[in-house]
């Protein structure tokens, strides 16, 4: 590994945090050469901001609701962002559009409960992908982790594990399945990058596994 640091993550979220919860809890052990910088919530409750306190680090929110213009709010993510040296955005449950702005394109990682392309896009998010791929009847789904563009879920995918879909499930219990996959599959994304073994050419990502 060529990085002399770790790798500085800003957390955008909306929620609970949970995810971030459990991406501290992998650099807790050591094996995860990276480190948290910032996090950044579209809601002033969240309490994945109370998390990031309970850490000192540094939370920030900045309210979707109070700049209902999509430029402005991102205007203001921007430069809550510029005070951290970020050198890698992770989206965690953020149901906002982050304009990359010539500024983190390769560098902003979404993470989306289901197989994309299938069940992605503006409006599918937490529970509703659990019903949809319920209502479709499909017998697989599973969690990505990829970097994101301009559009809703959608840019070179970089990690994918399948989940199968069970004759019994619930939007709830296809959801824990699901999450545990996410788990598992974020923190390894972020290994990759912070030991520089993923390169994105032609669309597409290529990891180095040696």
């Amino acid at each position: 590994m060529s990085r002399d640091h770790p790798l500085r993550v800003a957390v955008l979220l909306s929620g609970s945090g949970t995810s971030l919860e459990n991406l501290l809890e992998h650099i807790d052990t050591g094996n995860l050469p990276a480190e948290v910088v910032a996090v950044i919530s579209s809601k002033r409750g969240a309490y994945g901001l109370e998390r990031a306190r309970r850490r000192n680090i540094p939370a920030v929110a900045v309210s979707r609701k109070e700049h209902p213009d999509l430029d402005d709010f991102n205007d203001a993510l921007h430069a809550a962002l510029e005070k951290y040296e970020v050198e890698l955005v992770a989206l965690l449950g953020f149901l906002s559009l982050f304009q990359l702005r010539g500024r983190y394109e390769g560098r902003t990682l979404n993470v989306h409960p289901a197989l994309i392309p299938a069940f992605s896009g503006q409006g599918f998010y937490g529970r509703r992908v659990h019903e949809a791929v319920l209502a479709a009847g499909v017998k697989v789904t599973g969690a990505s982790v990829h970097f994101t563009d301009e559009v809703y879920d959608h840019g070179p995918i970089l990690l994918q594990e399948a989940v199968p879909v069970l004759e019994d499930d619930s939007a709830e219990t296809l959801a824990a399945r699901v999450q545990a996959a996410e788990r598992r599959l974020l923190p390894e994304a972020i290994r990759l990058i912070a030991e520089e073994r993923v390169e994105i050419k032609d669309g597409r990502t290529h990891i180095r596994r040696d």
